[in-house]
């Protein structure tokens, strides 16, 4: 047994002298000292990288069986489905898995928000952070028509429209993002690159840009310290303790609990109602079959939402460009948040009243605009949506104005570990 221990450190050293692995673990894992008074909110971190993973390793499976052609493309998931041995669990578990992910990153975005993760010195992660929900909005597009049921060809008919709302040149962008003059084998093709290669590798490489730029100015924590200001004589933060082993330990309970609402769902309730995979979407599709309701995921209506409740054109503009504008800014905006906000405190535990309620204000519109973006467009009265995007974006335009004039509580010198200070 010594001698496989020692040749074991062997051979960690020959590698370590080579690619600095254990100075690697180190720095993000045994030596990063994290906040000890993380909460329920920070679970969703480490669940957005277990969904990465389970949509990566789904995905690549599924490509081995998937033909991106128009002729094919619906018969090869059904095939997927009937003929391959275990082939509806996987397919399911890139369909649930879509779900899930977009569940924990708008969690995750929530925390960020609550927390104020995006201030000083963390724009750079925000922003990183931002890319990578940007780049999974294009990934899920991308993977939603690839099936090609009569949903996804109709969702896909309708988005790939807007671009030839764009004045002037938006009917030769339009040709030329679909290869040709209607929808044909060409957007299969490009879509089916984007969504197994390109993007995937964005955000493989955001992803990891995200985690060293954490590491390197230190994760936020509920009260909003900087666990770096007070450290002991070895220069290790008081406040702080390593990532691993407690947090890789602590992560495990969310994780399991994770996997046990996802399999549930694979098994008891895979189209989850109609709002996972969309009835439509188990028929071919069909250019003369129009669907009752055309509507995108569930994690796409907010901005579906915004994009319908255009409906008046302005300065000769048609009205499908000023929606498609309010859609596009809706998801830019987010990245400008670091600067909207002028607060001197991060968390919300010590902000006032105005930035608490521009936040459940905010929350509820994100919310509502979802119920209504899955909803027909006349399910409610026409100024509702108007109304709601509205409240949307009076979250961060009037931001730079309630966070510099509302009364802030005393943010305390140490973490605390109770939820009501």
């Amino acid at each position: 047994m010594s001698k496989i221990v020692d040749l074991s450190a062997d051979a960690l050293g020959w590698v370590d002298e080579r690619l600095p692995v254990v100075k690697a673990f180190k720095t993000h894992m045994s030596e990063y000292y994290a906040p000890k008074n993380f909460n329920f909110w920070y679970y969703f971190g480490v669940l957005a990288m277990v969904a990465l993973v389970i949509q990566i390793m789904s995905g690549i499976w599924l490509m081995m069986f998937y033909t991106p052609s128009i002729e094919s493309a619906f018969d090869s998931i059904e095939y997927i489905m009937r003929d391959v041995e275990g082939g509806w669990f996987i397919r399911y578990m890139h369909e649930v898995g879509a779900t899930f992910f977009f569940l924990v990153i708008y969690l995750h975005i929530f925390r960020a928000l609550l927390y104020g993760s995006y201030q000083r010195p963390r724009e750079l992660v925000w922003i990183m952070g931002m890319v990578i929900y940007l780049a999974l909005m294009a990934e899920g597009f991308f993977g939603y028509v690839l099936p090609w049921g009569n949903m996804s060809f109709w969702a896909a008919k309708v988005i790939i429209s807007l671009v030839g709302a764009v004045p002037y040149v938006g009917e030769s962008i339009q040709i030329w993002v679909q290869g040709d003059f209607m929808i044909s084998d060409s957007i299969l093709h490009k879509f089916f690159a984007f969504h197994v290669m390109l993007v995937p590798l964005i955000i493989i490489i955001v992803v990891f840009v995200h985690l060293i730029a954490l590491h390197q100015v230190g994760s936020n924590n509920p009260d909003g310290v900087d666990i770096k200001a007070k450290k002991d004589a070895e220069g290790i933060p008081l406040d702080g303790i390593p990532f691993h082993p407690y947090y890789t330990v602590h992560d495990l309970v969310p994780i399991v609990i994770f996997m046990m609402l996802f399999f549930a769902a694979i098994f008891f309730f895979p189209d989850g109602g109609g709002y996972f995979l969309e009835t439509p979407n188990f028929i071919e599709a069909d250019i003369l079959n129009t669907p009752e309701h055309i509507t995108p995921a569930w994690y796409y209506t907010p901005f579906y939402a915004m994009l319908r409740g255009v409906t008046i054109d302005f300065f000769g503009v048609s009205a499908k460009f000023w929606g498609l504008v309010v859609m596009g800014g809706s998801m830019m905006i987010l990245m400008f948040l670091p600067w909207l906000d002028r607060s001197p405190v991060k968390s919300m535990r010590y902000k006032g009243m105005a930035s608490k309620t521009m936040l459940g204000l905010f929350a509820f519109s994100t919310v509502a605009l979802g119920v209504l973006g899955v909803k027909p467009a006349d399910w409610a009265p026409y100024w509702v949506t108007p109304l709601l995007t509205m409240v949307y974006f009076s979250y961060f335009f009037a931001m730079p104005f309630y966070t510099s004039f509302e009364k802030t509580k005393t943010v305390p010198e140490r973490v605390t570990m109770g939820a009501g200070h």
